[in-house]
């Protein structure tokens, strides 16, 4: 198959490099790399967001990522993206006139927008990853539209595919296919990061209300000396200033426990095993989790995962298999599910060797391609039979 990949905000180039890389330019990478190795050829169009940038790179892993030029070459704010997918959607529009690919794929709304006013018009079938929902509002009535247009769907979790269904969202042509973990990278052997004597709890995210740190500072009380190290991505760039940086500290001082709390700057991705190999348990708290890839990093690692019953979280996580699931804002029940893993060094390995055999049969991208080949397959055979494209 010819493959339009199209992640508007969010480039695969950024994937390996620094702590920024964020969940989406993660995915469309690694999605893109498997499957040119099935055999497909995988073409990413992402904005061009610095004027140094060529328009055209092939990369080692054989993806063509093209960069186009709509909108200011520089960052923009998401009104500014949103305003930019008229040109974007142009671009597309003129590129795939001159090589028609066989489906387009897009990621995130922005992405679908520009997408589908293109299919429509050059009469392509459609598949669409939404990368989270929005919560409310003008944004969530867009997805809802967007969902109800595209071929097909591809949802991150049960709860998600659900949650499209609620939207209008057919049955038909929607697919659950999980976020992937690189297996090879993350793995149980190899180094770890430094550490003291103090039992490790981790968790990783941006510095969000929502992410749920919050709730693991307060089980702290009830967790005797372990230490809690958060991997945090500010959201001004600065752990000094940040305000969630700010009242995460200022919550762990009432509580007596801000000797034990430790917020890091967010780490490359290839810095992340040896975090994750050096923790006793990885805890993923947050109130909504569209992707669950620390989770999936963790369990990749062999570490034992406690999670938030939340999005992909719930799928990913098989409570007293390769983890604990808990309520969300619970926090005694994840401190009696913490202390419980802590005083069991055989429970800690045995899940953490279930989390990792659960990544490797499940989780490889190398799996995750052959699923959205399979939708892609699916898309194009719907299409086909629709009675608009039958005669276009």
């Amino acid at each position: 198959m010819n493959i339009a990949m199209i992640s508007a905000k969010a480039s695969p180039l950024v994937a390996t490099g620094g702590a920024d890389a964020g969940e989406q330019s993660v995915h469309v990478a690694e999605l893109s790399a498997a499957l040119e190795r099935r055999g497909h050829r995988v073409t990413v169009y992402t904005r061009r967001d610095d004027p140094r940038l060529s328009e055209t790179v092939e990369t080692p892993q054989g993806y063509t990522v093209i960069h186009v030029p709509a909108g200011a070459p520089e960052r923009l704010t998401d009104d500014g993206l949103l305003q930019a997918m008229g040109p974007f959607a142009r671009y597309l529009a003129g590129s795939w006139t001159a090589s028609r690919p066989d489906i387009a794929h897009a990621h995130f709304w922005m992405s679908g927008i520009a997408t589908e006013l293109v299919a429509r018009q050059l009469d392509l079938p459609t598949v669409l990853r939404f990368h989270g929902l929005g919560r409310n509002g003008p944004r969530l009535r867009v997805e809802s539209q967007l969902a109800r247009a595209a071929t097909g769907v591809s949802a991150a979790s049960t709860e998600e595919a659900f949650e499209l269904i609620r939207l209008g969202r057919p049955r038909t042509g929607t697919s659950v296919i999980p976020s992937g973990v690189n297996v090879d990278l993350f793995t149980p052997h190899g180094p770890r990061a430094p550490r003291g004597d103090r039992p490790r709890l981790l968790s990783s995210g941006k510095l969000l209300p929502c992410n749920g740190f919050d709730m693991v500072i307060r089980a702290l009380p009830l967790i005797a000396d372990a230490e809690f190290v958060v991997i945090g991505d500010a959201e001004n760039g600065d752990l000094q200033s940040d305000p969630e940086a700010r009242r995460l500290r200022k919550l762990a001082k009432q509580l007596g426990v801000a000797d034990r709390l430790r917020l890091n700057a967010g780490a490359a991705a290839d810095e992340m095993p040896a975090l994750l190999r050096s923790a006793d348990v990885v805890v993923c708290p947050p109130a909504y989790e569209s992707s669950g890839n620390v989770a999936l990093e963790a369990m990749a690692c062999g570490v034992p995962v406690i999670a938030s019953a939340v999005g992909a979280l719930a799928d990913t996580v098989v409570h007293e298999v390769t983890g604990c699931v808990v309520g969300r804002q619970h926090p005694r029940e994840l401190a009696a599910a913490v202390n419980s893993l802590l005083r069991d060094s055989f429970l800690r390995r045995s899940l953490g060797a279930a989390g990792r055999d659960r990544t490797v049969a499940r989780y490889t991208w190398d799996r995750i391609a052959a699923d959205t080949a399979h939708l892609y397959a699916k898309s194009m055979q719907a299409y086909s039979r629709e009675p608009t494209a039958a005669s276009g």
